[in-house]
């Protein structure tokens, strides 16, 4: 605990004075003070000062107390003060009788309550020695401070709790991005308690910070906003050095990759498609295209440019500022007659370029954009714009003055109607041949009356569109049909009469004859409409019967639709059954074993559970293992055998013959066999060969004779078979009695 205590010695001529610091940095250390009174004493450079009784500067006190009694901060004590009690000590200043207190007898000082330092550092107060008795001082009034002592009991605290920084992307490491401030309010002259580090604790590898200085910089080369544009990175400062205890604050620094000029322009696809009207105004716009830049703002401004391309004269390009596309205009008028498909080249590029990623490409790209011109249906066009006609006053009514000429400008090139606009021959003098545009007289003309007229000659394009759009049938119903002219006198009606003889239901039931009607007045109203004409079926006397094609086709109401499916679907069986007829002969004729692999056994299932050990008349499996069988009186499979179990006989391979002519003996056999299957067959030798001189032992083996058999070699054979000899020698007891 900081204390300051003073002490006074007593020697023969000098006082002693030892003041006892405690200081944070380092251990206590003792000043010492001499005053000399008296004769003085021979020392070398003897220092001669004035008698002082009080010698003290600072008290120490630590902040934060916790304990339950007052903190003890010093003792003061006046060489006045001979222990008689006649001294009493005040305290007067800063928390004096409140704050701190002090034993009037011992001069002891107390703290009433814990300190905080960073409310306030220090406590400036005054002490003093008074008589008790007559109330004097004994001791002129000294002042001295009490300094509050730091201990780490305050976090560092960041002076924003939230950062906001940026930098462009692709910076090199190292570059600077923000800095970072934090305050620790504990003594920075005091130990490491406000010495702060600085840490990352989210956002590596992408960003780095300065331990000293909380800058922080990137950390990785060639960031890429358009992979990854925002960051968020928290950064952590921690008092006491950064070594473990100390008090830590924490950060979020919101970083967002500005945007740079790295990525150029290009064409979603390397061909455009636009269509234009041949009408169409100059300037007027007739499509847009458009490259991506991945970039953004100034680094991602477009200019576009017509480089090549037999349309280079025609059209022009001009960039959109709002949206970056390319509207592509109209320069020149078009005819759809002289040109119809134009071709440019068109390059967008970057108005601004960074030098600095000049590696990473040309900073343009090219793309084909193909404009089709689309027809108008265009007015028929004279020959001239103007005719002049003479003609002679004694003409007759009907003679032809002359002839106009005009035509379709547009590639159908259909045919031209004329007529006169009657406003400018009101008279109506003059008559056109709609066809051919030879103009006649109608009237006689009178010079001395009027030696001049202009009339207005109309050419009209007759669309046959409707025509051209109908089935087959109706180019043959314009050759089996025609109509008369229709008149006023006839109330506007036309008749349609045959070209032919001889119409047939089965060659064609339906014919559709297009009709347009229009007006001679100017300018002249038309319409369209079509007629179906159906071939009917006559009797002899040429009454009609029926007009029903389906019927004639299929007198059982079913349609041509219905009855294409049913076909379809008989051919199709038709076809399933030849396949299926084909797929059994061919089955017939594969062999029985396809492969060498394939082998197939001749097996007969009797459905006959057999009797066990017990059942003496069951097959004799044994001799299907043992090659000590008989090789005589074989049993025939196509007939009942005499003997179910013939007595066992030595196999004609004695003398541990080798398996190959024991395989060769079995072979022969087979192939001599009279009662074998008529088809290759696998036969199984489960050759043993010739093993214990006891042979088997198998109950099968024993149940597949009815010969006597001795079994008293049994008894020989050790304790291990004596159950087995008992049964076998009591049974032949059993036998014999």
């Amino acid at each position: 605990m900081p204390q300051v205590i003073l002490k006074f010695e007593i020697f023969q001529i000098f006082w002693t004075v030892h003041l006892h610091l405690f200081c944070e940095e380092s251990a206590p250390s003792f000043l010492s003070y001499r005053t000399i009174i008296g004769t003085p004493v021979k020392y070398e450079k003897i220092l001669y000062r004035s008698k002082r009784s009080w010698m003290w500067n600072h008290f120490f006190l630590l902040e934060e107390y916790t304990g339950t009694d007052h903190q003890y901060v010093g003792k003061l004590h006046s060489d006045q003060d001979r222990g008689d009690g006649s001294v009493k000590y005040v305290l007067s200043g800063d928390g004096a009788g409140s704050l701190f207190l002090i034993d009037e007898n011992s001069g002891d000082i107390h703290a009433t309550k814990k300190l905080d330092r960073e409310e306030k550092t220090f406590y400036t107060l005054r002490a003093q020695a008074v008589n008790k008795l007559t109330g004097k001082p004994v001791e002129p009034e000294s002042e001295f401070i009490i300094k509050i002592h730091d201990i780490n009991d305050n976090e560092p605290k960041f002076t924003k709790d939230t950062y906001v920084a940026s930098v462009p992307e692709m910076s090199d490491v190292g570059t600077f991005v923000v800095q970072v401030t934090a305050k620790d309010a504990d003594d920075a002259t005091y130990g490491n308690s406000a010495k702060l580090v600085y840490s990352i604790l989210q956002g590596q590898p992408y960003f780095s910070v300065e331990p000293e200085t909380g800058i922080i910089r990137t950390a990785l080369p060639n960031m890429n906003r358009e992979n990854k544009e925002k960051y968020q990175v928290v950064i952590q400062a921690k008092d006491m050095a950064g070594q473990m205890g100390g008090l830590s604050g924490t950060t979020t620094v919101n970083i967002t990759l500005t945007d740079v000029n790295d990525n150029p322009p290009r064409f979603p696809q390397s061909t455009y498609q636009l269509w234009t009207s041949e009408s169409g105004e100059t300037g007027s716009s007739i499509g847009r295209i458009k490259a991506t830049d991945a970039d953004l703002g100034e680094n991602a401004e477009i200019q576009y440019n017509i480089i090549d391309g037999d349309g280079r004269d025609m059209f022009s390009i001009v960039t959109d500022k709002a949206t970056q596309e390319g509207i592509v205009t109209l320069k020149k008028q078009l005819d759809f007659e002289n040109k119809r498909i134009y071709t440019l080249k068109v390059e967008a590029a970057n108005t601004r370029v960074d030098s600095r990623f000049l590696n990473f490409g040309p900073f343009k790209d090219t793309a084909n954009v193909k404009i089709t011109v689309q027809d108008v249906d265009e007015p028929p066009v004279f020959s001239r714009p103007s005719y002049v006609m003479d003609v002679h006053e004694d003409m007759n009514v009907g003679s032809i003055i002359g002839a106009v000429t005009a035509w379709d400008p547009d590639a159908a090139n259909n045919q031209v109607r004329y007529s006169i606009d009657r406003h400018t021959d009101l008279d109506r003098n003059f008559n056109i041949d709609s066809g051919n545009g030879s103009i006649s007289m109608l009237k006689s003309l009178d010079r001395e009356a009027s030696s001049w007229h202009n009339i207005t000659v109309i050419a009209t394009e007759i669309i046959a569109t409707l025509v051209n759009v109908l089935k087959a049938s109706t180019y043959k119903a314009a050759h089996y049909f025609s109509k008369t002219n229709s008149s006023l006198s006839n109330y506007n009606t036309a008749s349609i009469l045959t070209r032919k003889s001889g119409f047939s239901r089965r060659e064609m039931a339906t014919y559709f004859l297009p009709v347009v009607i229009s007006d001679s007045d100017y300018p002249i109203q038309s319409s369209t409409s079509t007629l179906t004409i159906q071939v009917c079926a006559c009797d002899s006397r040429g009454n009609m019967q029926s007009c029903n094609v389906e019927a004639l086709i299929l007198p059982a109401g079913l349609s041509t639709g219905a009855l294409i499916a049913i076909l379809l679907c008989i051919i199709i069986l038709l076809i399933i059954v030849v396949l299926f007829a084909a797929l059994r002969k061919q089955k017939k004729k594969e062999p029985l074993i396809i492969s060498k692999e394939d082998v197939r056994d001749n097996i007969v299932s009797y459905n006959d559970e057999g009797g066990g050990e017990e059942d003496t008349q069951a097959f004799d499996i044994g001799t299907l293992r043992n090659p000590e069988v008989m090789d005589t009186n074989k049993l025939r499979r196509d007939i009942i055998p005499e003997m179910l179990f013939p007595c066992r006989r030595a196999s004609p391979i004695k003398n541990n013959a080798d398996v190959r002519d024991f395989i060769n003996h079995r072979l022969h056999e087979n192939d001599n066999d009279p009662t074998a299957p008529p088809y290759d067959s696998l036969a199984t030798y489960a050759y043993e060969g010739n093993g214990s001189i006891a042979e088997s032992l198998s109950s099968l083996e024993s149940a597949a004779t009815d010969c006597d058999q001795d079994y008293d070699y049994l008894s020989n054979w050790g304790p291990q078979f004596k159950k087995l000899a008992d049964m076998y020698i009591g049974k032949d007891t059993d036998k014999d009695s």
